[in-house]
């Protein structure tokens, strides 16, 4: 990593974390960044038509299953940060090795607390589509830790963008206490801002002397997490057919019930906010309004494969 990278680093502290100050840099097409944009773009075109999502922008809610959405998040993040810790000082990891700022699963140990109660740990379990992903996070983990990137990568980025995007509406469309309660795995309490932090991370991220076959390697693994995302979808959409509870059905149109004005779908408006232009995050408060009830099917998966759009937006 070059001496002009190391200089962005965390600077101010603002008593609720530091904050970052990023160089814009100058990108290559060559850049690890770049390439993964390039490389998940049709795989990231899929995930977003899925029928899972579809309904999700009809609107049509059932509790039950963000619920178990969380659980899939909880199982899927402690593995993941259970091979960061292991690979913490490897060399092509210890760049991106952010525990405090980053680290998702005790934050959703306490949103499964608020949903399960005290004991939810009786109550939970990792489900066969969740475990096929912990299953080869914990391979790359311990047996080609640098494929790890395309993983932490995915992740965390999508969190700082399109999940961030959803908090309120989640919150607001689930009727969740103010004070963040359910939600606290939206919450970066280690992130002053989280643009800043997101440049630093991509700057970081570059600077990792990889040649392109092993980016390539990692544009593979990249599409895998997509994929491995998807299935969780599909898990959760086939439960969801088996669960006997009202449907919260808010019309929530797709994008051929908007005369063809794509400005008007909420799911667009989440895709275009996660650059992080205040204009679009306009565009998707105006979608919401214009659908009060309709915010919300399983807001904490869905939040999470939208934040994916952060792959070639940000």
């Amino acid at each position: 990593m070059s001496a002009e990278k190391m200089e962005t680093t965390a600077s101010v502290s603002n008593g609720a974390g530091p904050v970052y100050e990023a160089k814009e840099d100058a990108l290559s097409p060559e850049d690890l960044s770049e390439v993964l944009a390039a490389g998940t773009k049709e795989v990231h075109e899929k995930a977003e038509n899925t029928q899972f999502v579809k309904d999700f922008l009809r609107g049509r809610i059932r509790k039950e299953l963000f619920k178990l959405g969380a659980v899939a998040l909880y199982y899927t993040y402690t593995a993941m940060e259970e091979e960061i810790e292991r690979n913490k000082e490897h060399s092509h990891f210890a760049p991106l090795y952010f525990p405090t700022e980053l680290h998702r699963h005790e934050a959703l140990a306490r949103d499964l607390e608020y949903f399960y109660g005290p004991d939810w740990q009786s109550q939970v379990r990792c489900s066969q589509a969740t475990q096929h992903y912990v299953d080869r996070i914990h391979q790359v983990g311990q047996e080609d830790p640098v494929l790890l990137v395309a993983h932490a990568y995915t992740r965390y980025m999508g969190d700082l963008s399109g999940g961030q995007v959803l908090k309120k509406v989640a919150q607001r469309a689930m009727k969740l206490p103010s004070t963040g309660e359910g939600l606290e795995f939206y919450q970066f309490d280690g992130i002053h801002s989280a643009k800043a932090f997101k440049q630093l991370y991509r700057s970081r991220m570059n600077e990792l002397e990889l040649d392109m076959e092993m980016k390539k390697r990692l544009v593979d693994e990249a599409v895998k997490a997509f994929q491995f995302n998807m299935e969780v979808f599909e898990e959760l959409e086939e439960i969801g057919k088996t669960i006997q509870e009202d449907v919260l059905d808010a019309g929530m149109p797709v994008h051929g019930a908007m005369g063809g004005d794509i400005n008007k779908c909420p799911y667009y408006a989440v895709k275009t906010a996660a650059s992080g232009g205040t204009a679009y995050a306009s565009q998707l408060a105006m979608a919401v309004l214009r659908h009060p009830t309709g915010q919300v099917l399983l807001a904490t998966w869905f939040a999470a494969l939208a934040g994916l759009a952060a792959w070639y937006l940000m």
